[in-house]
Protein backbone atom coordinates (compact mmCIF):
# COMPACT_ATOMS: atom_id res chain seq x y z
CA UNK A 1 0.00 0.00 0.00
CA UNK A 2 1.31 3.41 -0.96
CA UNK A 3 -0.01 6.07 1.46
CA UNK A 4 1.33 8.95 -0.63
CA UNK A 5 -0.50 7.61 -3.67
CA UNK A 6 -3.74 7.20 -1.67
CA UNK A 7 -3.50 10.76 -0.34
CA UNK A 8 -2.99 12.16 -3.84
CA UNK A 9 -5.94 10.19 -5.20
CA UNK A 10 -8.17 11.27 -2.32
CA UNK A 11 -7.42 14.91 -3.20
CA UNK A 12 -7.86 14.47 -6.95
CA UNK A 13 -8.94 11.11 -8.39
CA UNK A 14 -8.60 12.47 -11.94
CA UNK A 15 -4.79 12.55 -11.84
CA UNK A 16 -3.32 10.36 -14.56
CA UNK A 17 -0.88 7.56 -13.82
CA UNK A 18 1.95 9.56 -15.41
CA UNK A 19 1.20 12.57 -13.17
CA UNK A 20 1.02 10.35 -10.10
CA UNK A 21 4.32 8.74 -11.05
CA UNK A 22 6.04 12.14 -11.17
CA UNK A 23 4.46 13.20 -7.88
CA UNK A 24 5.43 9.99 -6.06
CA UNK A 25 8.77 9.34 -7.74
CA UNK A 26 7.58 5.92 -8.93
CA UNK A 27 7.41 4.33 -12.36
CA UNK A 28 4.13 4.83 -14.23
CA UNK A 29 3.49 1.09 -14.55
CA UNK A 30 4.11 0.64 -10.80
CA UNK A 31 1.56 3.38 -10.07
CA UNK A 32 -0.96 1.69 -12.36
CA UNK A 33 -0.33 -1.71 -10.73
CA UNK A 34 -0.51 -0.23 -7.21
CA UNK A 35 -3.88 1.38 -7.93
CA UNK A 36 -5.25 -1.81 -9.49
CA UNK A 37 -4.11 -3.83 -6.45
CA UNK A 38 -5.62 -1.36 -3.98
CA UNK A 39 -8.92 -1.45 -5.89
CA UNK A 40 -8.85 -5.26 -5.87
CA UNK A 41 -8.13 -5.34 -2.11
CA UNK A 42 -10.98 -2.92 -1.43
CA UNK A 43 -8.75 -0.14 -0.11
CA UNK A 44 -10.00 2.12 -2.90
CA UNK A 45 -13.79 1.76 -2.83
CA UNK A 46 -14.74 4.16 -5.60
CA UNK A 47 -14.25 7.52 -7.25
CA UNK A 48 -16.76 10.31 -6.89
CA UNK A 49 -17.12 13.91 -8.00
CA UNK A 50 -17.97 16.52 -5.38
CA UNK A 51 -20.96 18.42 -6.76
CA UNK A 52 -22.15 21.83 -5.55
CA UNK A 53 -25.85 20.92 -5.80
CA UNK A 54 -26.94 24.36 -4.62
CA UNK A 55 -25.65 25.87 -7.85
CA UNK A 56 -27.43 23.29 -10.01
CA UNK A 57 -30.57 22.08 -8.32
CA UNK A 58 -32.63 23.96 -5.76
CA UNK A 59 -34.67 20.80 -5.15
CA UNK A 60 -31.86 19.05 -3.29
CA UNK A 61 -32.15 18.80 0.50
CA UNK A 62 -29.70 17.08 2.84
CA UNK A 63 -29.96 16.33 6.53
CA UNK A 64 -27.74 14.90 9.22
CA UNK A 65 -29.75 12.43 11.30
CA UNK A 66 -28.63 11.35 14.75
CA UNK A 67 -29.81 7.85 15.69
CA UNK A 68 -29.81 6.44 19.20
CA UNK A 69 -29.79 2.66 18.93
CA UNK A 70 -30.02 -0.32 21.28
CA UNK A 71 -27.14 -2.59 20.21
CA UNK A 72 -27.94 -6.27 19.69
CA UNK A 73 -26.07 -9.01 21.52
CA UNK A 74 -23.21 -10.34 19.45
CA UNK A 75 -23.82 -7.80 16.66
CA UNK A 76 -23.49 -4.44 18.41
CA UNK A 77 -24.55 -1.65 16.05
CA UNK A 78 -23.60 -3.51 12.85
CA UNK A 79 -27.03 -4.90 12.00
CA UNK A 80 -28.88 -1.59 12.19
CA UNK A 81 -26.01 0.29 10.49
CA UNK A 82 -26.06 -2.15 7.58
CA UNK A 83 -29.85 -1.92 7.30
CA UNK A 84 -29.75 1.90 7.27
CA UNK A 85 -26.95 1.82 4.66
CA UNK A 86 -29.20 -0.01 2.20
CA UNK A 87 -31.65 2.86 1.69
CA UNK A 88 -30.98 4.84 -1.53
CA UNK A 89 -31.74 8.11 0.33
CA UNK A 90 -28.80 7.46 2.67
CA UNK A 91 -25.44 8.95 1.61
CA UNK A 92 -23.38 7.98 4.64
CA UNK A 93 -23.57 6.13 7.96
CA UNK A 94 -21.03 6.53 10.77
CA UNK A 95 -20.74 4.93 14.21
CA UNK A 96 -20.21 7.77 16.68
CA UNK A 97 -19.08 8.30 20.24
CA UNK A 98 -20.94 10.75 22.45
CA UNK A 99 -24.64 11.56 22.73
CA UNK A 100 -25.86 9.35 19.88
CA UNK A 101 -24.76 6.16 18.18
CA UNK A 102 -25.12 6.54 14.40
CA UNK A 103 -24.77 9.61 12.21
CA UNK A 104 -26.70 9.28 8.95
CA UNK A 105 -26.64 11.71 6.02
CA UNK A 106 -29.87 11.64 4.00
CA UNK A 107 -30.83 13.44 0.77
CA UNK A 108 -34.20 14.14 -0.80
CA UNK A 109 -36.04 16.64 -2.99
CA UNK A 110 -37.83 18.51 -0.19
CA UNK A 111 -37.63 19.03 3.57
CA UNK A 112 -40.91 17.14 3.90
CA UNK A 113 -39.61 14.19 1.86
CA UNK A 114 -36.57 13.85 4.12
CA UNK A 115 -38.69 14.28 7.27
CA UNK A 116 -41.14 11.61 6.12
CA UNK A 117 -38.28 9.23 5.29
CA UNK A 118 -36.97 9.65 8.83
CA UNK A 119 -40.45 9.21 10.34
CA UNK A 120 -41.58 6.25 8.23
CA UNK A 121 -38.32 4.39 7.62
CA UNK A 122 -35.48 5.21 10.03
CA UNK A 123 -37.50 5.71 13.21
CA UNK A 124 -39.42 2.45 12.68
CA UNK A 125 -36.32 0.23 12.49
CA UNK A 126 -36.05 -2.27 15.33
CA UNK A 127 -33.37 -1.08 17.80
CA UNK A 128 -33.76 2.62 16.90
CA UNK A 129 -34.66 4.42 20.14
CA UNK A 130 -34.77 8.00 18.82
CA UNK A 131 -33.84 10.25 15.92
CA UNK A 132 -32.80 13.90 15.72
CA UNK A 133 -32.82 15.63 12.34
CA UNK A 134 -30.54 18.53 11.43
CA UNK A 135 -31.20 19.97 7.97
CA UNK A 136 -28.09 21.14 6.13
CA UNK A 137 -28.73 24.69 5.00
CA UNK A 138 -25.41 25.46 3.26
CA UNK A 139 -22.31 23.42 2.49
CA UNK A 140 -19.04 25.31 2.69
CA UNK A 141 -16.62 22.40 2.33
CA UNK A 142 -17.17 18.75 1.49
CA UNK A 143 -14.64 15.93 1.22
CA UNK A 144 -11.82 18.48 1.47
CA UNK A 145 -13.26 20.53 -1.43
CA UNK A 146 -14.29 24.14 -0.78
CA UNK A 147 -17.71 24.93 -2.20
CA UNK A 148 -17.59 28.69 -1.77
CA UNK A 149 -15.92 31.09 -4.16
CA UNK A 150 -14.65 30.12 -7.57
CA UNK A 151 -13.17 26.69 -8.31
CA UNK A 152 -9.41 26.61 -8.00
CA UNK A 153 -6.87 25.06 -10.30
CA UNK A 154 -4.72 22.71 -8.19
CA UNK A 155 -1.99 22.23 -10.79
CA UNK A 156 0.08 25.10 -9.33
CA UNK A 157 1.93 27.90 -11.07
CA UNK A 158 4.17 27.28 -14.04
CA UNK A 159 6.37 29.81 -15.76
CA UNK A 160 8.99 29.63 -18.47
Amino acid sequence: MNLKLLKLLSKNARLKDEELAVMTGAEEKDVHNNIAEMEKEGLIRGYKAVIDWERIDNTHVSALIELKVTPKAGLGFEEVAMKVSQYPEVESVYLMSGGYDLSVTVTGKTFKEVAMFVAKELSTIDSVISTTTHFILRRYKELDVELIGKPSDDRGNFSL
